[in-house]
């Protein structure tokens, strides 16, 4: 079979939610991705790869334990980054395993290869063998994500000067690391090999990072990372990256600082990974950065019938919200029109301590004008977080104090990726403080925090003015002074 309904470029999130949708409705549909293994940059070298190896540093490293068991507390002693590598495969298999049963359950064809347009409708597949086949999509979609930026001033060598892609592969353990880029994944593996007891120096050219994020949080994260001992070199751009004697790679700093380490990670950027598609074939082309324009609402493309989702059509680039254009993508291309999504989505950020917000932020708030109020609960405020030994993290909301709605709500510390969709769910119901004041939450829970927050927030903007206390009545027989 060379004819497809629908020919999918790309087996990551937003590729494999479209084969399935597309499939579920009844239609031929045919997977092209060019690695050895479906999933994608997401389950072989981003996503899941990162988030594996963050969980087996804190459960290895007995991160979760200190507050309880002091700083030296450690369920293994000498972790390796063969430990780390060993769970890495098992999840990944695992990953990989399901997403084949599913593909297969649905009826979804795969070829391995690299794809190219012949036309709009027609695509070559260099298959591993040297062989070239071509395959016909009635409707098209452009799957195939991103890969790192890789600068030519950098002098990646595989051995202590990684990408973001290799980085997860390490050899070795460093005693002291360095990352260029304080963007959502530089800061996923800065705080991951600084929970290793790594020396961590965090470089960003801009003077402030991840700048869509609360600042109230941020400020609590950056305290966080400086009691651990981070080095922040904020609004310092590298001129220069060389060799010591040593071999290790020493970043030279416009400030006039050197920052010399083991290991130097670059995570300053991605690419879209459309090289190689030939798409002016299709009539499409790429902005500087490989990255597809869309119809925000339909991800179709300048050509109606290719569709493209997930990181290669850029913002948000959030596994999450790929898998649902993906889907939106597959529903359109064949006639289904879904409700349009909902107005807020979480964001994630898999550091350590996590950090997740939806809605609005304080300082989004204040450019549009609305009188608000905050609401903040410390989670060894909670029952739960003593019973954890948890002696951080926040939980911060933001109401109407015209409507009462709530506009935005912002976590760090533990469970925040969990905890925040609680939130997502009221906010896009367009609920209100009362929600959290009239309702019972599970005891003892991080989600309580929820309730001490919106009762932060009632007390400071929403309790009623207590009356006066009653005068007291006067006393029979009691003589005039």
């Amino acid at each position: 079979m060379s004819t497809f309904d629908l020919v999918v470029i790309g087996s990551g999130p937003s590729g494999r939610r479209a084969a399935i949708q597309a499939a579920k409705l009844g239609r031929s549909v045919l997977v092209i991705e060019r690695h050895a293994k479906v999933g994608g940059v997401s389950v072989h070298t981003g996503t899941i790869p990162s988030k594996t190896m963050r969980e087996t540093v804190l459960n290895l490293s007995g991160w979760r334990e200190r507050g309880f068991y002091g700083r030296a507390y450690r369920v293994k002693q000498d972790i390796s980054a063969a430990d780390i590598q060993s769970r890495m495969e098992m999840t990944l298999e695992h990953e990989v395993d399901v997403l084949e049963h599913q593909f297969a359950r649905n009826g979804v064809r795969t070829l391995r290869g690299a794809a190219s347009f012949r036309s709009a409708h027609e695509i070559a597949v260099a298959l591993p063998d040297g062989e070239e086949r071509i395959v016909t999509g009635h409707h098209v979609l452009i799957a195939v994500g991103t890969h790192p930026f890789r600068p030519d001033y950098v002098p990646f060598n595989g051995e202590n000067v990684f990408d973001s892609d290799e980085i997860v592969a390490i050899p070795k353990l460093p005693r002291s690391l360095a990352v260029i880029g304080a963007g959502v994944i530089g800061v996923e593996y800065a705080t991951i090999f600084s929970a290793l007891e790594v020396q961590v120096t965090l470089i960003e050219p801009r003077s402030s990072f991840l700048d869509f994020i609360d600042k109230e949080l941020m400020e609590e994260f950056v305290h966080e990372l400086r009691d651990r001992n981070v080095a922040l070199r904020l609004g310092a751009e590298v001129s220069k990256i060389d060799f010591d004697g040593q071999g290790r790679p020493v970043c030279h700093l416009a400030t006039g600082r050197d920052v010399t380490s083991e290991v130097l990670l670059f995570a300053a950027g991605r690419m879209g990974a459309t090289e190689g598609l030939n798409l002016e074939a299709a009539g499409l082309s790429s902005d500087h950065r490989g990255r597809l324009a869309v119809d925000g609402k339909t991800l179709q493309t300048a050509v109606p019938h290719i569709y493209a989702a997930g990181d290669v059509i850029g913002f948000p680039s959030l596994a999450s919200t790929s898998m649902e254009q993906g889907r939106l993508a597959a529903c359109h291309a064949f006639g289904l029109q879904p409700p349009p999504p909902p107005e807020y989505f979480p964001y994630g950020i898999y550091s350590v301590p996590e950090i997740s917000t939806v809605g609005m932020s304080e300082e989004e708030v204040r450019k549009r004008a609305i009188p608000y109020e905050c609401g903040v609960a410390r989670f060894r405020e909670t029952s739960r977080g003593h019973i954890m030994g948890l002696q951080t993290g926040m939980m911060k909301m933001i109401f109407s104090k015209k409507t009462r709605r709530l506009l935005g709500v912002h976590i760090i510390g533990e469970g925040a990726t969990e905890l925040v969709h609680i939130g997502q769910a009221v906010l896009n119901l367009k609920g209100t403080i009362d929600y959290f004041m009239d309702n019972t939450f599970n005891y003892p829970t991080l989600a309580e925090a929820y309730k001490i927050a919106a009762l932060d927030a009632w007390n400071r903007a929403f309790a009623p003015v207590a009356a006066p206390p009653p005068e007291a009545p006067a006393v029979q027989g009691a003589s005039a002074a």
